[in-house]
């Protein structure tokens, strides 16, 4: 499934303190909590917990909040499906990131291990 250009738009406009909030009441709605959420995005972008919330005060688009981002190596190894779209088959370089971190919040919420969830090889 490809992306339309006015929804990479709507994604790269979109602020990352509008969702936080949501993502926040997902995970803790299953039992799990915001340190775990946290390292989550740590592990997908390199902030850590007081550059989150730097970026929550900012109110910056996603657009921003990646080209802020170190992106981690093993990002690439995220797939699957997310809202309809296969991930490594979107297209767009940005709207494939934000998916990647719908995906790694949903499997926190669904109560993946957070090892897995890093996609770390034992």
């Amino acid at each position: 499934m490809t992306t339309t250009p006015e929804h990479n738009q709507r994604m790269a406009n979109m602020t990352f303190a509008s969702v936080y909030p949501l993502y926040i009441a997902k995970v803790e709605r299953k039992g799990r909590t915001r340190e775990e959420l946290h390292q989550v995005i740590s592990w997908l972008t390199g902030f850590n917990d007081k550059q989150i919330q730097e970026l929550v005060n900012e109110q910056v688009t996603f657009q921003t909040f990646f080209q802020r981002a170190t992106l981690n190596p093993n990002a690439i190894l995220i797939t699957g499906t997310i809202c309809g779209y296969r991930i490594e088959e979107i297209e767009n370089p940005l709207t494939r990131q934000v998916r990647y971190l719908d995906k790694l919040i949903d499997e926190l919420a669904k109560g993946k291990a957070i090892d897995k969830i890093k996609r770390v090889k034992k």
